[in-house]
C-alpha cells in the first residue's frame, strides 16, 4: 500500500470526526440535558466512519499485493540517493608569469600552467552512478587547451567498482589512475598546489601513472585501517612513462622497442599497502608503501622498478568549524631503477653503447595550515635527482623547487589560489614564477578518498 493513500485516509477520518463532534458540542451548549445522547451518537458515527475507512485500507492492501510481481521477477536496480546518475563539471584555469619564457620546460605536468598569461589545463566532466546492487560505474572525460590554444579531449578514467564482494574484497576494472602513493590517484582539482610535484613528473610523466587493467583490494581485519591492493595493467601507452611508453625514450636515449603481451611479465604490476590510525582524538596518521614493476621499451628484456613510501599526518581542532583550523603534513619519497638495454650510438660511428642501470630518486613535502574557515596557507619543497651517465638527458637533470601558496575557498564549489615557485636547475639561472589558479564546480561530484 502506498503511503500517500494512507495519509489521505487519515486526513479524511480526522475531518469526519471534527464535522461530527463540533456540531454536537455546539448544540450541547444550548441543550445541556441532551449532551450525553448527542455525544454517544457522535461516537457511533465516528466508529462507523473508521470501519468504512478500514475496509477501504484492506481493499487497497489486497490490490497492492495482487500487483506485486512474483519472486522470480527481478526488482528494478537501486540508484544512489534515488538519482539515476551524478553529473558534475569542474573547470580549472591558471594565469601568471614566469622568468622562463618556455614555461613547459619547467612546468612539465599535463595539468600544470602552460604559458605566460592564461592557461586552461583541465576541464573535467564526471559521471558516476550505481549500476546495480553489485557494481558502481565512474567516468572522467577531460578537456584541455595546449599552449597553442588547441583543444584536446581524453578519457581520463572509466571503470567499474564492485560493492558487495565477501571478505572485505573489492575489484576495480577499466582505465584508472594507479594507486601508487597519495597524489598520483588524485585529480588535479584535488591537488593542494597548482602544479605536479617534480618527483612524480620524473617517475610517472606528464599525466601521471594510469592504464587499462584491474585492481583487487582487501580491507584487512585489523584493529586499525589496513588495506592491501595490487593492480595489474598494460605496460604500454602514453601514461606509462617509465615503462613501455614511447615518451620513455627520453630516459634511455634510444629508439623505443616494440613489444607484445606474451605473458604476465609483459604487464605492469603495482602492489600497495596503506594503514591509518588516530594517535589522539584530534590527529590522524597514515603510512603507505607502493611499488611499480614492469618492462620498459629500451630492449626486449629490460625492466623498470619504482619504489615509494608516503606518510600523511593531520591535526584538526576538537572545536573545528567547517573543518578549520587544521594542520596537515604530507611526504612522498620515490626511487627508480631503470634498466636501459644496450643500443647503437646516435652518431654515425656505429658504436654500441652498453646497457646501464639508470637510477633516479626524489621527494616532496607539503605543509598545509587551515587558518580559519575556507583559508589555507601551504608550503611545498621538491627535489628530483638522477645519476650522471652516458644516457643523461634534460628530463633526468637535478631539480629543486620551493612553492609557498595561499588558497581561499569562497565556498566548497570554488577556489582561488596564489602560488609562487622558486626553482633551480643546473646550468640555468633560478626560475621565478607566479601563478593564480581558479576553480569552479557544477553538479554533484562524488567524494574523494581520504
Amino acid at each position: 500500500m502506498h503511503m500517500p493513500t494512507r495519509s489521505l485516509l487519515v486526513v479524511a477520518a480526522t475531518a469526519i470526526a471534527i464535522s461530527v463532534v463540533a456540531p454536537s458540542r455546539a448544540h450541547a451548549q444550548s441543550s445541556p440535558d441532551s449532551t450525553a445522547r448527542r455525544t454517544q451518537r457522535a461516537i457511533d458515527s465516528l466508529g462507523a466512519a473508521v470501519r468504512t475507512l478500514q475496509a477501504r485500507i484492506d481493499s487497497l492492501s489486497k490490490a497492492a499485493d495482487a500487483a506485486t510481481p512474483p519472486p522470480s521477477a527481478p526488482a528494478a536496480p537501486a540508484r544512489a540517493n534515488g538519482a539515476f546518475m551524478n553529473v558534475s563539471f569542474d573547470g580549472l584555469g591558471d594565469a601568471g608569469w614566469s622568468s622562463q619564457r618556455n614555461v613547459r620546460s619547467i612546468e612539465r605536468g599535463d595539468h600544470d600552467p602552460r604559458v605566460r598569461g592564461f592557461s586552461v589545463p583541465n576541464a573535467e566532466l564526471s559521471l558516476d552512478a550505481t549500476v546495480d546492487p553489485y557494481l558502481k560505474g565512474f567516468t572522467n572525460i577531460v578537456y584541455k587547451l595546449d599552449e597553442n590554444g588547441e583543444t584536446g579531449v581524453e578519457l581520463e578514467e572509466m571503470y567499474l567498482l564492485t560493492t558487495s564482494l565477501p571478505h572485505n574484497l573489492q575489484i576495480k576494472a577499466g582505465q584508472f589512475f594507479t594507486e601508487f602513493g597519495r597524489q598520483n590517484p588524485q585529480h588535479p582539482h584535488a591537488w593542494a598546489f597548482a602544479d605536479q610535484p617534480l618527483v612524480l613528473n620524473r617517475m610517472f610523466g606528464a599525466e601521471g601513472l594510469r592504464s587499462q587493467g584491474a585492481r583487487v583490494s582487501w580491507l584487512l581485519p585489523t584493529p586499525f585501517y589496513t588495506e592491501a591492493m595490487v593492480t595489474v595493467a598494460n605496460s604500454a601507452g602514453g601514461t606509462t612513462h617509465s615503462f613501455r611508453s614511447d615518451e620513455s625514450s627520453a630516459i634511455h636515449g634510444g629508439v623505443p622497442v616494440e613489444h607484445d603481451v606474451n605473458s604476465v611479465r609483459d604487464l605492469l604490476i603495482t602492489p600497495r599497502v596503506a594503514m591509518s590510525f588516530d594517535p589522539t582524538s584530534t590527529q590522524t596518521l597514515l603510512f603507505g608503501a607502493s611499488a611499480a614493476l614492469g618492462p620498459n621499451n629500451s630492449g626486449p628484456r629490460a625492466n623498470t622498478q619504482i619504489a615509494g613510501a608516503d606518510v600523511y599526518w593531520k591535526w584538526k581542532s576538537a572545536k573545528a568549524n567547517q573543518g578549520f583550523p587544521f594542520v596537515s603534513l604530507q611526504t612522498e619519497v620515490l626511487a627508480r631503477h631503470y634498466e636501459a638495454a644496450a643500443r647503437l650510438a646516435a652518431d654515425e660511428s656505429g658504436a654500441t653503447l652498453p646497457g646501464r642501470a639508470l637510477k633516479d630518486r626524489g621527494a616532496y613535502t607539503q605543509l598545509l595550515w587551515g587558518i580559519k574557515p575556507l583559508l589555507v596557507v601551504g608550503l611545498r619543497g621538491d627535489i628530483a635527482t638522477g645519476d650522471e651517465d652516458t644516457y643523461g638527458a634534460a628530463p633526468r637533470a637535478d631539480r629543486t623547487r620551493i612553492s609557498p601558496n595561499l588558497t581561499w575557498f569562497p565556498s566548497e564549489y570554488s577556489k582561488l589560489r596564489l602560488q609562487y615557485n622558486y626553482g633551480r636547475r643546473p646550468g640555468f639561472a633560478a626560475d621565478h614564477s607566479v601563478w593564480v589558479q581558479y576553480e569552479f564546480m557544477m553538479g554533484a561530484h562524488s567524494a574523494h578518498k581520504f
